[in-house]
């Protein structure tokens, strides 16, 4: 598929095949590790491509830099995350997306990596640009669900599915990087349905 010529392309977008998919599965592992390590300040393209057993100049010239290799991490993320829950009822989709985020956060391993993504980000605008983009696509996959919950008559015309999201993880994402307070399954459980009520008083319409 892409040959090396293609690999000047903007850190994370070129799409691999064969061997150099296994590259970047590599890189991208070795990237993981490092986060869970150290934090985004252990994160060196030197280390990461000791690492993943592959030469320095390949990562310098297709990730070009520590944010770069997150923004890639952030995009693969996305694609492999779970699919979004279909129970039959708004108020089982949002139960199931609140313990989707909480049983991520308090991975033994993703949690750190998310810990140390978050870090980045306020420190990092290219950091930043890729969190960013991984809850677009995440908020994206997930807005069919309250789409469905629109169709059934379970919240009001004009409701924004995004906001509804929003606000099923925004509790757990505060006690998760500002509070440091236990993410429990009661907290999720919480955290669906007040959005839920929130979104059944009309809070979210537009």
């Amino acid at each position: 598929m892409e040959q090396e010529t293609r690999l000047e392309a903007t850190p994370g977008t070129v799409r691999p095949g064969g061997r150099t998919a296994k590259v970047r599965a590599a890189v991208l592992a070795a990237t993981q590790e490092a986060l869970v390590d150290g934090g985004f300040h252990a994160l060196t393209p030197d280390r990461v491509a000791a690492v993943a057993g592959v030469g320095k100049t390949t990562v310098y010239r297709r990730w070009r830099s520590p944010a770069g290799l997150v923004a890639d991490l952030l995009r693969d993320m996305a694609e492999q995350s779970l699919p979004a829950a279909d129970t039959g009822s708004l108020e089982g989709d949002l139960r199931a997306n609140a313990a989707l985020v909480r049983d991520t956060l308090t991975d033994p391993r993703m949690g750190p990596v998310f810990a140390a993504v978050v870090a980045a980000a306020a420190c990092d605008e290219e950091c930043a640009d890729a969190l960013h983009g991984f809850y677009a696509t995440r908020l994206a996959e997930w807005a069919p669900a309250v789409e469905r919950g629109l169709g059934r008559g379970e919240i009001p015309a004009g409701t924004d599915p995004l906001e509804v999201l929003r606000a099923v993880s925004a509790p757990l994402y505060y006690r998760f990087a500002v509070s440091h307070e236990p993410l429990t399954a009661d907290t999720a459980e919480r955290a669906a349905s007040a959005a839920l009520a929130a979104a059944r008083a009309g809070a979210f319409v537009v």
